[in-house]
């Protein structure tokens, strides 16, 4: 989730030093023991450079975690499969473990559900659009099977964020994408 995709070419080289520094940080400890003077520590800056880019660390965290899950979203734009949907959400969590379980257990974790809602909300929205362009999207029943998927796909990650984020988890999410590719007959498409 963590790994600093870059965010706009606008972005200046203090603002990235201050995102790296925090990720390295959130991968080293909780983000209640994260302090302002830590980041600037880290990345050898000082204290109005930090405030300068960011009014606080939820606005940090607030920004970081939007742009992981934009960039996501925009690999996966039409994605082919559910399973690639899922994928992608898993993605979100997977590529910074320890960061993603610190902010998970955090005050701060209404951050994570909604950008980890987005991301889902987006990659199925895509989905089904695509797959349901040919048979038309505008069966009453393609709109309660989308937010079915969307949310049962984000039940399924934050289960699994809070049992230990266990790898074998990626198995019964397939079996998942399995069951659904047989809702459009039961939704009487």
């Amino acid at each position: 989730m963590f790994q600093y995709f870059g965010g706009s070419p606008m972005a200046n080289f203090t603002e990235r030093e201050i995102k790296r520094s925090f990720i390295k940080l959130l991968n080293e400890k909780p983000l209640s023991k994260i302090s302002v003077r830590d980041i600037v520590e880290d990345c050898g800056i000082n204290r109005n450079s930090f405030y300068y880019h960011f009014q606080d660390i939820p606005a940090l965290l607030e920004e970081i975690v939007s742009e992981q899950s934009t960039a996501i979203i925009q690999k996966y734009p039409q994605p082919d499969s559910l399973e690639e949907c899922f994928r992608a959400a898993f993605e979100f969590a997977l590529s910074n473990k320890r960061a993603a379980y610190n902010i998970f257990n955090s005050v701060n974790r209404d951050l994570l559900d909604r950008e980890l809602l987005r991301l889902c909300d987006k990659t199925v929205s895509a989905y089904i659009t695509k797959s349901y362009t040919e048979s038309g999207p505008s069966h009453p029943n393609v709109a309660v099977m989308q937010r079915f998927i969307k949310c049962e796909l984000f039940g399924l990650i934050i289960d699994w964020m809070n049992n230990g984020m266990n790898e074998n988890a990626i198995t019964e999410l397939l079996r998942f994408a399995e069951f659904c590719k047989e809702l459009p007959s039961i939704a009487g498409e």
